[in-house]
């Protein structure tokens, strides 16, 4: 997986391209890590470039929703295509993180 993040004081969007597996476990933590700091006011995780999602991305996914609940900022997915959108789906994520399309 690779990422970026682009934004403002107010909102802040992270872009993650490829795959995001169990292998990007670390990195995606140091992401989550980051943001617990963030006091802007949205995140939003763009996964148009995102390939392919496991059943680790999804566990990844919930850290970070996890990690952010009762900050100051609200959290979203956007743009989530093909195989990804299916996983996210399958397992209601739409429940636990805000889907913007």
């Amino acid at each position: 997986m690779e990422y970026s993040i682009r934004g403002d004081d107010n909102t802040k969007e992270l872009f993650l391209q490829g795959r995001l597996t169990f292998s990007d476990n670390v990195v995606f933590r140091k992401i989550v890590d980051d943001l617990k700091e963030y006091g802007g006011s949205k995140c939003v995780f763009d996964l148009s470039g995102l390939e392919f999602i496991d059943s680790a991305g999804l566990g990844m996914l919930m850290l970070l929703r996890d990690a952010t609940v009762g900050k100051p900022f609200t959290i979203s997915i956007r743009s989530a295509d093909g195989q990804v959108r299916r996983m996210l789906e399958i397992a209601k994520f739409d429940a636990l993180i805000p889907f913007e399309d």
